[in-house]
């Protein structure tokens, strides 16, 4: 099978060489064989070409790869390397689907745009993170979370490496991978250091980076950032280096180029008033600044780039002073510029003008003296050994100087800067691990090259020699771990370049060598160069140059100009100057130049690349360190760094010189290619097994190709090395690994093309059968269509002869009939003459009879009704009297009935008895119906029997009737004659008065068609009036349909605007809870702080402004200068220093505030105290006595609930005994239930005589007490030691019992003078007083049974009305019945009774179904009270010995204990607050209420609201408020991330928060309540504003339940919704090489991986059912579900427009499954109308995208119509991605993708790409009121809430 391919064939595709594409696409023509020397061609424009192919000068060309392969994310993954290949794929990929960056194995290629891409976002940054490098489309973020992830597992240092062209885009690439490394590892605390990190860039950009003629923001120097991570991998700290500052652009610029953009910047600045003082006017007038030309750029404004860089600069710390100091020595270097150096006439001196204004401003500047600076710039010095001259400078020597000196200000400016940056970066904690992000330039070569592109290039020489090993170990790597046997493969080393540059004697060293020769020039460099190096194969010197030297670098030669090197690289400034400089008398110019000696510029934390760091001093001149062994060294420093990192690598690829969008010139693309190392790491790949499959997915994709014999093994890899082996006859073409097959270059393409001729093959087979099946079917039709037409011909022609022969017969027939008709008129004439004579004769006849037979009709009816009458009312007195007995007898009868059957009801005999009964009268109601249908059939026999006899009766009577008649038509002639004659005359008066009305018609007839033209007339009118009104009213339609079109588009504006402010309200409650967060942790700060051992520094204000400030442009640790802080907060004056800090001005305003608000309540309670004492003195005996009434009533109280204890456990004791022994004579359920019935009633006795017992003796003990008290009044003393005993009773009272005790006692103590007197013993006083109260709880008795008598009437009434319309349903249905037939009567009697036996049956299951329950509940009740009696059986016996050695009163009155009416209200104690918070709120648990009423706590606390308003305490009310809110906030901080607790929380707050509008008062809120509830309103209190609290809270708690929600469900979207095969089978395997790195892929099993769909909706259905549970809203249900939607729909979508492998039609299939499956899910739980699935029309619309055709212009339209919720970006990028999975799927077209924006350019879109995935939809909390009554609402006793007192 292998045998007969050969890769050079007809119709193989190939890549040809081309001077202007670099390569060209073509086709083979013609086989060719090995051995000629011509390979024909045809080009794509079908052009034919001959290609001349030799064995060495012109090799065979490069083959193509297959289409499904172009297009791919990695460049590795094609089945042939070359360079045309990786051409082509980059060139489709930036051309047609506009993707900029390409994965090259290891290696990000990114292709300049020149152009906004909305692709750097944050939810981009947010799809990225957390991902692996293979998910996704390639991506700089993707190679930023890789390092990353690489540095928080292994623990090891990274680095990015970014290099290219100048205008490549290296500094915005190295600028994202920033930004997303700020995002991901923000830092831990306040500090901000992400944003000083990103605060770098635009100072580093202003004074680095200048327009040059490739790059409008090119960097001029080289930079290597190193981020400092912590331990738990958050940004700690940062650190820059620079390299190799091109400071000849200071002074030097060329055509249409900049100078450094801060000059610009400055200088379009100079009208500020800060800025007055510098001199600076337009940058045109300066010559450092106007040599390009041109000052602007296009599409910039340098005056907002320089508020950008000074807020940067004040971001990182620097001061306003040093600030102004920098601006001042800008300035100062643009004044030195326009210093006018005047010539001499000898030439060889110069002077310079007294009067030069910039020479005046430079001194004044930088703080210089103006005669001295003068001097210098116009004379040097010369030191000898024995002497020292002054020598004249000429004016050309002097602008040297002047420009050297320009140059090395600003190269200090730069380090002073760059050192600064970094002091502000740094920080105290041990940094971890780190990432660095190296800026550097690319390789250069210009026509003119000199000694920055030298340097330059050296660098790119040492990085790539890293690079190439680094890949080469990742491949060694790769086959070791796959364990394929290693060749060693040949890759280029650039070792003997790098050599030549840096060795000894090497171009460096010889350059070193001549600077410190006093005479050396570039010539005799040159030619020392030319002497030492002649013999390498690296170096040449040109033919036409003995100035110049060539290098062979990795990517090309170069050819540098040696005039200059010299000079650059001693980089000389002459002494003098910097001296006067030094002695400046500014600080920071004079620091500027001052020496820092060998140590600190070794030091490793910073590496400065610049020349002239030391004042050049004539004696130790020579040991100066050059330029280039400065830049060797960091060059060197920077290789280690490197090495002991892992690296990552992007090539910035400049895809045209023209800066045009998405242009690609494939000539420019090529070089750079090969210049960055890409092409040589395709090289490396393919020398290898380039191509890489896992088992499972080549089984998956070329399983095509495998017999049935094949695949009967179940080891895929046995059945995959089987297929190999037979398909690829070459064994060195593929190596089998672990868990890979390795494949040669074109092997995947060879397999391809076999499974394409497969499938070929297949299609061919298909369409043979199908073309013959379709042919059969055609003769078929052909043939039955024959036989129809002559079916139908025939048929036609037969009809036509038998119509022929029916018209004949017709028109017989008709003949016949006619006659017949007219005779048979005739004689109906006649004979209808006679029968109406005979009609008026025997009409008047029977008339008179008919008279007389109806008068004695009417006399018999009226007859018989009176006597009906009569005969009613007598029966209807009768049957009222026995009614009236019979209704006493039955409600007798009934009582007892009910008792029994409420007995039976709670047996399950019962049941069954009920169930036999059913059956019995089912059985009867069959015999019934049987019998019925007999007496039917026997009814219908006689029925028959009487029809006859009737019929033959009838017949008689005929007979004899025709007999009479003719008798009595012989007398009765003549009388009709008379009539006849009579009525002729009559006739002849009815003509007459005929032709009198026929005259009066006429007339009236003519009057009548007048009158008819009058209203035609009118009516024509009328017409015309009622088109103009119907007109009017279309207008007045038309305006009124415009009008509420415009009010509709008003109200849906005003809606949105009114969406907006609820969303703007909810995000500053989100920003307000995260800055109560924040104040939190520094108060948590402060008080670890506080709490610190040894020295306590008391807080101030400078310290507050370190740690709360986002802005430390005061904090002495970013800038490491105390006393400079403290002068600046001087300077600015601390009110302004205070007003850059908002949060920390806000938080001293609060604390001011809650100061105040604590004098204030110190000095109300101190006055409350004064008061207390002076209403205390004033009536302190008559409080004394009550205290003293009040202290014994509790004593006798606590007294005798220890006696009864004991009472109480003996009758437990007893009940337990009864229990025992019902169990233990039998189990049956009867004697259970007999049992329990016993237990229940004893207790209940007991506890009734217990309670009656307890208030009769109390009261009268009282009473005794009391007065004996009143005669001993000395025995104060022992009544006070009984207060503790008092107080620590916790037993409850009967409170109303209580009062009135209470009050009856205040009364006797008040009339004690009226019947003290009576008896000195107090006897009778006594028995009046007990006589008092009895009477009073009989009359309370009496008004409760008076009460209870009345609502038993009400019932009764109630049973009543119930029974009267149970009767009229019972007599309708009785009337229906009797309607219907007999059989249809049985039916529906039968299915009457069968419904209601049914519906007893379901009550009786319910009734035992809750007896049960109850049963349930009670034992658990009485479990509990026995444990709790058994436990105070011990502690209380004691107490029961006491009470029974103390004299027991006899029993006097019995008092019957008073049902209680409660009021839903909660009493607790001040005390208790903290305690009911704590079980309440703290401690509680959402399980432990899960059985109870939903949101208990919300009503727990609302009814003890109730009560404190009802007590009109508003301190308690406030107090308790607070303390609840505080407490939901702490239970809700500490459980931040549990779904079920803040679900729980955010049902209660809201329950509470409906419970405040409903019980408020307000009439809105009251119109669902009932006349109970409207009574439990709230009194004395509003709590509107607390209301608006607890609203603001609810819409917290609702924040954070939606970020718990979706931080669980995000990881599981992508792989539910994108990834899992939801449809078996139907995702395709797309040919991929498998190039994704090891160290990117999670090995775990529970990875993203695992999560299906049905995970994803389980989790969903879980979160509904919690909420749900929790008693939330449904309202609000729906909008958590509606915002969860939202989050699934942009993560996926975003995810999709993110990844090129799943832009496929089988991903649309599967997609618009998974959203069906979520919107069934959403039915299933009634929340379709929450509005969720239209979040969703996005995804939707997106799949169906991937699934409809896309060729046509028809199919443009459709899907512009169709993709309604997409932006234009959103579906252009998702036709882009759109990727076939196999050959016969065609690609989207260019032109299609430009028909479709073009038919959208409508469209006002948002320019962004992604979807917000953190956008959230405001929340609304509607009014929903409860059913539930207070007063009815039960607490169980697990919630420990036994302090609670009942009202």
């Amino acid at each position: 099978m292998a045998g007969d391919y050969y890769p050079y064939s007809k119709f193989t595709r190939v890549w040809i060489p081309d001077p202007e594409d670099v390569w060209k696409a073509a086709e083979i023509t013609r086989d060719y064989k090995e051995g000629e020397s011509v390979l024909h061609l045809k080009l794509e424009d079908e052009t034919p070409l001959e290609y001349a192919v030799g064995q060495k000068s012109n090799p065979l060309p490069f083959l193509r790869n297959p289409d499904i392969l172009v297009g791919e994310n990695d460049l590795t993954a094609l089945s042939y390397l070359h360079e045309p290949a990786v051409l082509h794929n980059l060139r489709v990929r930036f051309l047609e689907s506009n993707n900029i960056y390409t994965y090259c194995g290891i290696v990000l290629v990114a292709i300049n745009p020149y152009e906004q891409l909305q692709i750097y976002g944050e939810e981009v940054i947010n799809a990225y993170s957390g991902r692996n490098m293979g998910d996704m489309d390639p991506h700089i973020f993707a190679v930023a979370e890789e390092a990353y992830k690489q540095m928080a597992r292994d623990e090891r240092n990274q680095s990015i490496i970014v290099s290219g062209e100048s205008g490549a885009g290296k500094t915005v690439s190295a600028k994202y991978a920033m930004r997303f490394f700020a995002t991901v590892g923000g830092s831990a605390n306040d500090t901000n250091v992400e944003e000083k990190v990103l605060a770098s860039s635009p100072i580093m950009e202003a004074i680095g980076n200048a327009k040059t003629t490739r790059n409008d923001n090119s960097s001029r120097f080289g930079k290597y950032i190193q981020i400092g991570f912590s331990r738990h991998y958050h940004i700690i700290g940062a650190n820059m280096r620079t390299y190799l500052l091109e400071k000849s652009r200071v002074v030097f610029q060329a055509e249409d180029e900049r100078n450094y953009h801060i000059f610009y910047q400055l200088c379009a600045s100079a009208t500020l008033p800060e800025f007055k003082d510098l001199s600076l006017t337009s940058a045109e007038d300066f010559t450092y600044t106007s040599l390009g030309e041109n000052i602007f750029i296009e599409g910039v404004n340098d005056a907002e780039d320089f508020k950008k860089t000074r807020e940067a600069f004040t971001l990182l710390g620097i001061k306003e002073g040093n600030q102004s100091s920098i601006f001042k020595i800008i300035a100062s270097i643009l004044h030195l510029g326009n210093i006018e150096i005047c010539s001499e006439r000898d030439g060889d001196s110069c002077h310079i003008s007294r009067d030069d204004v910039h020479l005046k401003h430079f001194c004044r500047l930088l703080g210089v003296e103006l005669q001295q600076m003068e001097h210098w710039l116009c004379h040097r010095k010369l030191v000898t050994a024995s002497e020292t001259y002054v020598k004249n400078m000429s004016s050309k020597q002097a602008a040297n100087a002047r420009d050297a000196l320009a140059k090395h200000i600003y190269a200090r400016m730069f380090d002073w800067i760059v050192e600064h940056i970094n002091m502000s970066l740094q920080t105290s904690s041990k940094q971890h691990s780190f990432i660095g992000v190296l800026d550097i330039y690319g390789f250069e070569t210009f026509e003119v090259n000199s000694f920055e592109q030298f340097c330059i290039n050296y660098a790119n020489e040492k990085l790539q020699q890293q690079f190439n090993s680094h890949v080469f170990k990742l491949e060694q790597e790769e086959y070791m771990k796959e364990q394929i046997p290693w060749t060693l493969i040949d890759f280029y080393d650039n070792q003997p370049c790098i050599d030549l540059i840096e060795a000894r004697l090497g171009i460096l060293d010889l350059l070193d060598e001549e600077c410190k020769v006093p005479k050396g020039t570039d010539q005799n460099w040159a030619q020392k160069l030319y002497k030492q190096h002649s013999s390498s194969a690296h170096f040449q010197k040109p033919r036409m140059s003995n100035t110049s030297f060539i290098i062979i670098h990795f990517a090309d030669k170069v050819e540098y100009q040696c005039e200059g090197f010299l000079e650059k690289n001693r980089d000389t400034v002459y002494e003098e100057q910097i001296n006067i400089l030094k002695a400046s008398e500014f600080q920071l110019v004079a620091d500027l130049f001052h020496e820092k000696g060998d140590v600190a510029s070794s030091k490793t934390s910073r590496i400065n690349v610049r020349a002239a760091k030391s004042i050049p001093k004539a004696p130790n001149k020579e040991h100066r360190k050059t330029v280039g062994l400065q830049f060797r060294s960091s060059l060197h420093l920077l290789m280690e760094t490197l090495n002991a990192t892992t690296p990552h690598y992007v090539r910035c690829i400049k895809p045209n010189d023209l800066k045009e969008a998405f242009s690609f010139d494939s000539s420019r693309a090529v070089q750079q290619l090969r210049a960055c190392g890409v092409l040589e790491t395709i090289r490396i790949s393919a020398a290898g097994y380039p191509s890489r499959w896992t088992y499972p997915d080549f089984f998956s994709r070329y399983r095509v190709l495998m017999k049935k014999s094949d695949m009967t093994s179940a080891d895929k890899k046995l059945v995959c090395k089987n297929l190999l082996e037979t398909l690829v006859k070459e064994p060195d073409m593929f190596q089998f690994g672990k868990t890979k097959i390795f494949f040669r270059a074109g092997q995947v393409a060879y397999l391809e093309k076999l499974r394409a001729d497969k499938f070929r093959a297949a299609c061919i087979k298909i369409q043979k059968t199908v073309r013959g099946w379709l042919q059969r079917v055609r003769y078929r039709k052909i043939r039955k269509s024959a036989v129809t037409l002559q079916r139908y011909g025939r048929g036609y022609l037969a009809r036509r002869h038998a119509e022929h022969l029916r018209l004949t017969r017709a028109a017989l027939i008709c003949q016949k009939q006619y006659r017949m008709v007219r005779d048979r008129r005739a004689y109906q004439r006649e004979r209808r003459a006679v029968v109406t004579i005979q009609a008026f004769a025997r009409g008047m006849f029977t008339r008179r009879i008919y008279q007389e037979f109806l008068l004695h009709h009417k006399a018999m009816i009226i007859q018989k009704s009176v006597r009906g009458w009569l005969r009613r009312k007598k029966f209807r007195r009768a049957r009222d009297a026995a009614v009236i007995i019979q209704c006493a007898y039955r409600r007798l009868r009934a009582k007892r009935q009910l008792k029994q059957l409420k007995i039976e009801a709670r047996s399950a005999e019962h049941l069954k008895k009920l169930n036999t009964g059913m059956e019995n009268k089912i059985v009867q109601l069959q015999r019934k119906m049987d019998d019925q249908s007999k007496e039917y059939r026997s009814q219908n026999e006689q029925l028959s029997i009487t029809n006859t006899s009737l019929s033959s009766e009838v017949t008689k009577l005929q007979k004899q009737l025709e007999q009479l008649r003719s008798q009595q038509d012989e007398g009765q002639l003549t009388s009709l004659q008379d009539e006849l004659q009579k009525l002729r005359e009559k006739l002849q008066e009815a003509h007459a008065f005929s032709k009198r009305l026929q005259e009066e018609h006429s007339t009236e007839k003519l009057s009548l068609q007048e009158r008819v033209e009058e209203l035609e007339r009118e009516n024509s009118l009328l017409k015309s009036e009622k088109e103009d009104m119907n007109q009017k009213i279309l207008q007045q339609s038309k305006s009124i349909e415009e009008d509420d079109s415009s009010v509709s588009q008003r109200e849906v504006s005003l809606q949105s605007e009114l969406d907006a402010e609820r969303q703007r309200y909810q995000n500053l409650l989100k920003e307000f809870s995260r800055l109560e967060q924040r104040y939190d942790n520094l108060k948590e700060e402060v008080s670890l702080t506080k709490f610190h051992p040894g020295h306590r520094r008391n807080p101030s204000n400078q310290s507050s402004l370190e740690s709360d400030s986002n802005y430390p442009s005061i904090s002495t640790s970013e800038v490491g200068d105390t006393e400079d802080s403290i002068q600046l907060v001087e300077e600015m004056g601390v009110e302004k220093a205070a007003m850059d800090i908002s949060l920390f001005m806000k938080l001293q305003k609060r604390v001011r505030e809650l100061e105040q608000e604590r004098k204030r309540l110190q000095a109300n309670v101190d006055k409350m105290e004064e008061l207390a004492k002076r209403k205390g003195s004033e009536a302190r005996s008559p409080t004394s006595e009550q205290e003293t009434a009040d202290l014994a009533y509790n004593n006798l109280k606590r007294q005798e609930l220890e006696s009864e204890n004991k009472k109480l456990k003996n009758d437990l004791n007893e009940l337990r005994k009864t229990i025992a022994e019902r169990a233990s004579q039998n189990s049956s359920s009867n004697e259970l239930q007999d049992g329990y019935n016993v237990l229940l009633s004893q207790l209940k006795a007991a506890n009734e005589e217990l309670e009656a017992r307890k208030e009769e003796v109390l009261i009268l003990r009282t009473q005794i007490i009391s007065a004996a008290q009143q005669q001993e009044k000395n025995d104060h003393i022992e009544d006070s030691n009984n207060v503790p005993e008092l107080n620590n009773s916790k037993q409850p009272i009967d409170k109303d019992e209580a009062l009135k005790a209470y009050h009856g006692l205040c009364e006797s103590k008040n009339n004690q003078q009226d019947w003290c007197y009576l008896n000195e013993d107090g006897e009778l006083g006594l028995a009046y007083q007990g006589l008092k109260q009895v009477a009073r709880l009989l009359e309370a008795q009496l008004q409760s049974q008076s009460r209870q008598h009345k609502d038993e009437l009400e019932a009764l009434h109630t049973q009543i009305e119930l029974l009267k319309d149970d009767i009229e349903k019972k007599q309708e249905l009785l009337n229906y019945t009797m309607s219907l037939s007999p059989e249809a009567q049985v039916e529906y009697s039968v299915q009457q009774e069968i419904t209601r036996l049914t519906n007893d049956n379901l009550d009786l299951k319910e009734l035992v179904e809750k007896l049960e329950k109850n049963e349930r509940k009670l034992k658990k009740q009485l479990r509990i009270y026995m444990k709790k009696v058994q436990e105070l059986e011990v502690s209380q016996a004691a107490a029961a010995q006491t009470s029974k050695s103390k004299p027991e009163l006899s029993r006097q009155v019995t008092v019957q204990r008073k049902e209680k009416d409660f009021e839903g209200m909660l009493e607790y104690s001040k005390e208790d607050e903290s305690l009911l918070v704590k079980s309440l709120i703290a401690d509680i648990r959402p399980n432990t209420v899960s059985a109870t009423v939903p949101c208990l706590p919300a009503y727990i606390l609302f009814m003890c609201i109730r009560h404190a308003d009802y007590i009109n305490d508003d301190q308690k009310v406030e107090s308790l408020l607070t303390s609840t809110i505080n407490a939901i906030k702490k239970v809700l901080k500490k459980n931040n991330d549990d779904f079920e607790m803040t679900s729980f929380w955010l049902a209660n707050t809201s329950r509470l928060l409906h419970c405040l509008k409903q019980y408020s008062g307000d009439e809105v809120f009251m119109t669902q309540n009932t006349a109970k509830q409207n009574e439990h309103c709230l009194k004395n209190f509003d709590l509107a504003e607390y209301r608006q609290v607890l609203s603001d809270l609810s819409i917290q708690i609702y924040q954070q339940l939606i970020k718990v929600a979706e931080g669980i469900i995000q990881p599981m979207i992508v792989s539910a919704m994108l990834e899992s095969e939801s449809i078996p089978s139907l995702a395709g395997v797309k040919p991929m090489g498998y190039r994704n790195r090891s160290s990117s892929m999670d090995n775990d099993g529970s990875g993203p991986s695992s999560y299906t769909l049905e995970a994803l909706i389980r989790q969903l259905g879980q979160f509904h059912s919690t909420m749900r549970e929790h008693g939330l809203d449904p309202e609000i249900v729906g909008q958590v579900v509606r915002q969860l939607f939202n989050c699934i729909n942009a993560v996926t979508l975003n995810n999709l427009l993110l990844r090129k492998d799943v832009c496929s039609w089988s991903t649309g299939m599967q997609l618009r499954y998974n959203t069906s499956q979520m919107e069934e899910w959403l039915r299933g739980n009634n929340l379709y109308q929450s509005k969720a699935a239209a979040t969703l029309e996005p995804i939707i619309q997106a799949a169906q995208l991937l699934q409809v055709k896309k060729k046509t212009s028809q199919d443009a339209e459709a899907i512009c119509s169709l993709c309604t919720s997409l932006t234009t970006q959103q579906i252009v990028k998702i036709l882009n991605l759109y990727t076939p999975l196999n050959e016969f799927e065609e690609r989207v077209t260019v032109s299609f993708i430009r028909n479709i924006q073009n038919r959208l350019q409508e469209r006002n879109d948002p320019p962004q790409l992604l979807l917000d995935t953190k956008q959230t939809f405001p929340v609304l909390f509607p009014y929903t009121p409860s059913a539930l009554s207070l007063e009815t609402l039960h607490i169980p006793a697990s919630l420990s809430l036994d302090f609670l007192i009942r009202v």
